[in-house]
């Protein structure tokens, strides 16, 4: 693509290196599975070693950890929106599920790498539920584990439908770190923003799947490169947390009637 095309984008972005990028993934992809079962022991020991003692209130560290991971999101979306949407009006719909230059573009190639490291330290989310001693839910770090395994996965062979997934995650992670940072914050907010940020999750994951399924149909295409294994494996994701998040949204705001949940406060989501 030709670069004069994208307009607007800073010299950090432009001069990124992604090769590199691309060859450690190659090389490394497969440390996520140890990075999860470090991940897995740290919570889990941690529930059980504050079993007998007092939560931790954290509620300053909490607000700039979560403040932090909005803004990040939020210039995250800002960006890859734009490439998103400079696919849309040049190359219409189908190339936005085709294309694979995402991951190379000037404008994006840092922020498709950014999302996938930053899969990393979300694991961080968690510590701050097993310190408060908060509800831990399977959906909670079920999530964390699978987004950082597929994403690590995805990104080392660039498959199609990058572009989608990432910018979807960062847009949807913008508002609910947004929404995490005002409650720990103090803030007061009504409900309807929690259940918003509830149907937009579970409304990405039925995306996620539609968008799998054109990458299948599309596939023999040259501009739609991706393999079996991605989009089987992908579409087992995005269908697990469907259900999952579909169950949650019903027993939290339509079963759980007008009252808020530990849960609801506190579920984490892409």
């Amino acid at each position: 693509m030709n670069d004069t095309i994208l307009t607007g984008y800073f010299d950090f972005e432009r001069h990124f290196d992604e090769k590199v990028a691309f060859k450690w993934f190659e090389e490394n992809w497969t440390t996520s599975f140890v990075l999860c079962a470090v991940y897995a022991t740290v919570i889990f020991l941690g529930r059980y070693l504050m079993r007998d003692r007092q939560k931790l209130d954290l509620r300053v560290p909490l607000v700039l950890w979560s403040l932090s991971l909005a803004v990040f999101s939020i210039i995250g979306s800002v960006r890859t929106g734009s490439y998103m949407l400079h696919l849309l009006s040049d190359g219409g719909f189908r190339q936005t599920v085709c294309d694979t230059t995402f991951y190379s573009a000037p404008i994006s190639k840092f922020w498709a790498f950014a999302f996938v490291l930053s899969k990393v330290p979300e694991l961080g989310d968690t510590v701050f539920i097993v310190l408060r001693k908060q509800r831990l839910i399977f959906l909670h770090w079920y999530h964390h584990i699978t987004v950082l395994l597929y994403s690590w996965y995805t990104y080392q062979v660039r498959a199609a439908g990058g572009c989608w997934f990432i910018t979807m995650n960062f847009t949807v992670h913008a508002l609910m770190y947004g929404y995490y940072a005002a409650k720990a914050a103090g803030l007061r907010l009504p409900r309807l923003c929690a259940m918003i940020i509830t149907a937009l999750q579970t409304l990405q994951m039925a995306l996620g799947l539609t968008v799998l399924a054109l990458v299948y149909i599309w596939q023999n295409d040259t501009m739609c490169r991706s393999t079996n294994s991605n989009i089987t494996w992908g579409s087992l994701m995005y269908l697990s947390y469907l259900l999952l998040f579909s169950s949650f949204f019903y027993k939290s705001y339509v079963k759980g009637g007008g009252k808020e949940t530990a849960k609801e406060r506190r579920v984490k989501a892409e």
